[in-house]
């Protein structure tokens, strides 16, 4: 595990990574191209010809990608012949010096095998909001990738926004108000309306998940026989460990209870009462926060997305913190599989 506390000095990994970045230029067997003019994320990279092995041609280039990753934030693999879920998590592990384990959840997901999973297990005809992976904890990956087995009839797009561009564009009276207070996300536990604290903590013991939460500085709270309410404060704002740049970097307009439908947000007030919401968000110092800002942030999140249709044998590559990532509503079969690595945490 790294401590962001020992981020290298402010700018000068950036030129070094633009400077790694530059190695592929040239290459051969591989060409560079923007999905679009003028749409600078993601960075494609597709074969010239045919036999091309990624794997192989990626792991011999492992600190150039990593440049070029860091330059442009999300890299996308198009037409190479990545046939299988193995295949997938042999690109992950060539490229990320650790992979991991889905820890601490919000969303329910399903081992497909080794370290990967399903993308998030949603309703297809709902979207799933932008957000940087794991963003409401301590603790997250630094790499997120996916891989399109199965592209939906029509929809099922994985939009991307550029966290720097998100943090720029709010307000500064946004910015300084939730840096300053930080994000608190209280969780609700045993409605059935949400991930059991079993899934979540990955674990049926309660001893285990007191200790869990002591080490991550989450406050918990038995209630009942199979209840439980976790209260956490997290970051608002991140500073990339490489870069020094400030990223938008939370969860609090996804946990607020804002994000409902209006529908379903008085019903559940009128149910379980604002403390007993299966999940919602505050500032650190458990006071509103304003719907308002709520708002705006999404608002900037829909302004700076990127959208492009998935297309079979697809791998996309984010840096997790750079970028942010969502899931818009589709019809038919969608299977989008999904890899992390690389542990950071940040110490409050």
């Amino acid at each position: 595990m790294i401590d962001e506390s020992e981020s290298l000095p402010k700018g000068l990994p950036k030129i070094m990574g633009r400077r790694r970045g530059m190695a592929l230029s040239g290459n051969a067997s591989v060409r560079e191209r923007r999905l679009a003019p003028g749409e600078e994320l993601p960075l494609v990279l597709e074969p010239a010809g045919d036999g091309v092995d990624l794997v192989a041609w990626a792991a011999e280039r492992k600190e150039s990608l990593a440049g070029l990753l860091l330059q442009n934030g999300g890299i996308l693999f198009r037409g190479f012949r990545v046939g299988s879920v193995p295949d997938f998590e042999r690109l992950v592990r060539a490229l990320s010096d650790e992979v991991l384990d889905y820890t601490y959840r919000s969303t329910p997901r399903r081992a497909v095998e080794g370290k990967i999973y399903t993308s998030t297990e949603y309703p297809p005809d709902q979207s799933i909001p932008m957000h940087n992976e794991m963003s409401y904890t301590r603790s997250w990956p630094r790499k997120i990738w996916f891989f399109s087995i199965q592209v939906a009839a029509t929809g099922g797009e994985t939009p991307i926004a550029d966290s720097r561009k998100v943090f720029q564009q709010l307000s500064p009276e946004i910015r300084r108000n939730l840096t300053e207070k930080g994000v608190m996300y209280v969780r609700n536990y045993g409605s059935g309306l949400d991930l059991p604290w079993q899934d979540v903590f990955q674990t049926s013991d309660r001893a285990e998940v007191e200790a869990f939460c002591r080490r991550s500085g989450i406050e918990l709270e038995w209630r009942g026989r199979d209840a439980l309410r976790t209260r956490q404060v997290c970051q608002a704002v991140a500073r990339h460990p490489e870069t020094g740049e400030d990223l938008w970097f939370n969860q609090a307009h996804l946990f607020h209870v804002s994000s409902l439908d209006p529908a379903a947000r008085e019903l559940l007030l009128a149910e379980f009462g604002e403390e007993g919401l299966p999940r919602n968000a505050y500032y650190g110092d458990h006071s509103p926060i304003e719907e308002d800002y709520l708002a705006e942030i999404r608002e900037v999140y829909r302004r700076n997305q990127v959208v492009f249709p998935w297309r079979e044998g697809d791998v996309l590559m984010l840096d997790n913190m750079l970028i942010a990532h969502g899931r818009r509503p589709y019809t038919g079969s969608r299977r989008v599989v999904v890899g992390m690595a690389e542990a950071w945490s940040r110490v409050l």
